[in-house]
């Protein structure tokens, strides 16, 4: 089972809760230990192969930057929560679990392969009820990502994404249940912060573990963040409760990395 982020004990200043890294876009995260980030790149193996669907616009060798609705995702296909994935770089396989459970393998799958990739599209179909000429297309180009932001330009592709977990809590308050902040897909979670302190960070620059990151863009958030992460059940009106109580639908924000460093739980975090 996936685990929620945790505050990390002591300590009074902003710092890293948890990492994440997501290799096919829409499936579950996975948490990192350490991350090195390099200038101009996003998270290492951070949706680098996504779910095109098979009346989209992807085709294999596309420069283009996608939206959302040419892929499969949680905003539309929610059932996508119920599998944990696991995906090994070194080797380019991922296998795929029944969420909650240790023994409930769905499939093993070398996604450098031909075969390995239609092994998994096949099994995706089958999860999410698809009819034969709807099978998705295993979608990666190397050196490019599938990022959840509408990108305008490269650049905006190799975004990180940021959450603060303070902001998260404010939300769990409203809603009266806790908020899973895995529901909003970010690769760091940072606690320390005032709640909503993030949305004054765009324009500014963040400082952990030697690398400086530039945030440009606080996230709009859609209707995937209203799917329970390990349920797999659409559950809580996430963007009416974000609407009604803070009049806007943001959760965290986006940054580039302009200088190199690496990132671990507890790094202390410095705005500027």
């Amino acid at each position: 089972m996936q685990q929620s982020p945790k505050s990390p004990p002591g300590g009074t200043g902003a710092s890293i809760a948890a990492l994440y890294h997501y290799p096919v876009k829409g499936l579950s995260p996975q948490p990192l230990t350490e991350v090195g980030l390099r200038p101009g790149q996003g998270f290492p193996d951070d949706r680098i192969y996504a779910l095109a669907r098979a009346r989209g616009k992807y085709a294999q060798g596309t420069a283009q930057n996608l939206g959302k609705r040419n892929f499969h995702v949680l905003a539309r296909d929610f059932a996508l929560a119920g599998l944990r994935s696991d995906y090994s770089p070194s080797t380019q396989t991922i296998t795929l679990t029944r969420s909650g459970t240790d023994d409930g393998k769905v499939v093993d799958a070398d996604l450098s392969t031909p075969a390995g990739r239609d092994r998994l599209a096949s099994t995706v179909a089958e999860l999410l009820g698809l009819a034969s000429d709807d099978v998705p297309v295993v979608a990666h180009e190397p050196g490019r990502r599938f990022p959840d932001l509408l990108s305008k330009g490269d650049e905006e592709a190799q975004a990180v994404s940021i959450i603060n977990l303070a902001s998260v809590r404010e939300l769990s308050r409203i809603a009266g249940t806790e908020v899973n902040p895995l529901r909003f897909r970010a690769n760091i979670y940072l606690d320390g912060l005032p709640p909503w302190a993030e949305r004054q960070l765009p324009g500014g620059f963040l400082r952990a573990g030697g690398a400086r990151l530039e945030v440009f863009q606080e996230i709009g958030r859609c209707p995937a963040t209203e799917v329970d992460p390990v349920s797999s059940r659409r559950d809580l009106p996430v963007l009416q409760l974000l609407h009604d109580a803070f009049g806007h639908t943001n959760m965290g924000v986006y940054a580039q990395v302009r200088t190199a460093g690496t990132l671990t739980e507890g790094t202390a975090v410095v705005s500027e």
